[in-house]
């Protein structure tokens, strides 16, 4: 099965981990991700202004190129998931906007294509019971706290990956590979994202609680599907040691290097070393490297 896939700019400078553990897990499971012929960035983030249509050229383009190329699209980064899904929903209910934005692009997006996380590729297109049929290495006696943030979830309404205030694709995902799923009340938390930029304290903060409480569930890694969240959760984790000295660093990682793991990708090809905390250690620790 070939599914077209717009990659987007983090993809492919400093998360290409997650990027290419993606496509070799994938095609392990029969699926081709074919990457837009064009693709320009998606914005990062949705128009907070009701009457920003021209806001939403740039992620109309990216689905304006995808409807050519098939009825569907999917993304791994949870920003750019975000904003094409809340785009798109906007589009197919603004014919005004949509005119104005067609026109602005010289474009003729009609709203055919359906927009979907890698998450429920798995899900719907495979089967997290076929992922666990072609599981070689089962991660059991890993205990991986997965982390959704806000971008998967929120607005439920118009994201709708799953339930906004209780959902379990991500739990139902990992344990389809082995692992000790851990469930923890921080994980549909907002983990600071661009504050970062300038107020670095309170990402220590935010980042720190999710980290806290992942930790308190019995966590021994987490996982995510934003590279901003691993990014502001793994340099939270120094100042969250010094505020809770019981707290033990663990590294984070995305889903998609457990799910390579988990089919019999070479464990060294899908970790880079990029990590604050390597989580190779760990993986040896439990003979799965």
């Amino acid at each position: 099965m070939e599914i077209p896939y717009y990659p987007g700019c983090t993809l492919n400078t400093v998360a290409r981990d997650f990027d290419l553990s993606t496509r070799r897990s994938l095609k392990r499971l029969g699926i081709e991700l074919k990457e837009l012929s064009q693709w320009n960035c998606c914005g990062a983030v949705f128009p907070l202004t009701p009457d920003n249509v021209m806001g939403l050229s740039a992620p109309a383009r990216v689905l304006n190129r995808a409807e050519k190329e098939g009825d569907k699209v999917t993304t791994l980064c949870s920003f750019c998931y975000n904003v094409l899904k809340r785009t798109d929903y906007r589009l197919k209910r603004d014919r005004e906007g949509l005119e104005i934005i067609n026109d602005f692009n010289e474009g003729d997006y009609r709203g055919k294509v359906r927009v979907l996380h890698i998450l429920e590729v798995l899900k719907e297109l495979v089967g997290f019971k076929e992922v666990k049929e072609k599981v070689s290495r089962p991660l059991k006696g890993v205990k991986v706290a997965p982390y959704y943030g806000c971008m998967l979830l929120r607005p439920a309404e118009e994201v709708g990956i799953d339930d906004h205030e209780s959902p379990t694709i991500f739990e139902d995902f990992l344990a389809s590979l082995g692992c000790d799923v851990v469930t923890y009340p921080k994980r549909i938390d907002c983990c600071g994202a661009h504050m970062a930029m300038g107020r670095e304290d309170m990402v220590s903060e935010m980042s720190g609680r999710i980290l806290l409480s992942a930790h308190e569930g019995g966590a021994e890694m987490v996982v995510t599907s934003c590279p901003l969240c691993l990014y502001n959760l793994e340099r939270s984790e120094a100042p969250l040691m010094k505020r809770e000295p019981g707290f033990k660093a663990m590294p984070v990682l995305y889903f998609s290097q457990l799910l390579g793991l988990a089919l019999g990708e070479d464990g060294d090809g899908l970790f880079s070393g990029k990590n604050l905390y390597d989580p190779r250690p760990l993986l040896r620790d439990k003979g799965l490297l």
